[in-house]
């Protein structure tokens, strides 16, 4: 059985402030899935493996699909292993949701392959034993988020917006990010506002309110992210924006020809570059 695990970026993402409960940060965020995407096949089998594309990225119990067999394992109780081949595309460290995005894919094949009919919100109660932003990847479809990614609000939009995504070859801790940005934060976008323009489809509106808290603290860290921004800023596009905590900018145009120039010119650079567009809705 094969899943595409779509990555998403944050068009609004508001670092709300710090709770004293628990330490964690309460953000509000307007996240949206984009055709872009890892492909995980995952087959039943006498132990559970994973194979990958990627040298670098462990196979054991730190990977998000091999967490996310164990979490379910460990709640309904079942013996099946799985052979598991993931063909990643998605970087790491680049504010996409790579690996929630393929620790989802693996909760809903499991779901369907076992049976099990989980609601969503059984989805998003898994989800959050993974990963802060698999329960997201589950529902895939763009939602107004709250909390630490738990809350979910999902809405439906069709914004025809062609997007370049752009990183840098180092990528930013989202640990790190969080640290620097208790230090101060002004930035507070507004994401109700990011819903409605979405809605409304109205490209001023989606453009105007486009903000992340994480953006001026991961700058600092990765400071090649600013340079990107203002590259593609005097390159004429639209809208220039941070992903989640980075470290990748995704500038929104409607000129093809720019795009595309743009794309020559980042890969040129040495920068990983992709083309791609925002989903309306399911996977």
């Amino acid at each position: 059985m094969k899943e595409r695990a779509y990555a998403k970026i944050n068009l609004c993402l508001d670092v709300v402030g710090k709770r004293a409960s628990d330490g964690y940060h309460e953000l509000k965020m307007i996240m949206v899935p984009i055709d872009f995407y890892d492909v995980l096949e995952m087959e039943p089998a006498a132990e559970t493996s994973l194979s990958l594309n990627r040298s670098y990225l462990p196979v054991n119990g730190k990977n998000t699909i091999i967490k996310a067999i164990t979490v379910m394992k460990n709640r309904y109780g079942f013996s099946e292993n799985y052979a598991c081949i993931l063909q990643k595309h998605i970087p790491t460290r680049a504010g996409l949701a790579g690996g929630s995005a393929d620790a989802a894919a693996a909760i809903r094949m499991m779901n369907s392959m076992l049976g099990l009919h989980l609601s969503n919100n059984e989805l998003i109660e898994i989800g959050q034993e993974v990963g802060s932003d698999v329960p997201f990847c589950l529902l895939n479809q763009p939602a107004y988020v709250e909390g630490t990614g738990e809350k979910i609000e999902p809405f439906y939009c069709h914004p025809n917006l062609e997007l370049l995504l752009v990183k840098p070859r180092r990528g930013v801790s989202t640990k790190e990010a969080f640290q620097i940005v208790d230090q101060g934060n002004d930035v507070h976008p507004d994401c109700m506002a990011m819903k409605e323009a979405l809605m409304m489809d109205d490209y001023e509106g989606i453009i105007r309110n486009l903000g992340n808290s994480l953006e001026a603290a991961s700058l600092q860290l990765v400071p090649e992210i600013k340079r990107i921004k203002e590259q593609m800023k005097e390159a004429g596009f639209d809208g220039v924006l941070m992903s989640g905590s980075g470290s990748t900018v995704f500038g929104i145009a409607k000129e093809d020809a720019l795009l595309e120039q743009t794309m020559k010119k980042m890969k040129a650079e040495g920068y990983f570059v992709r083309r791609t567009k925002i989903l309306s809705g399911g996977r």
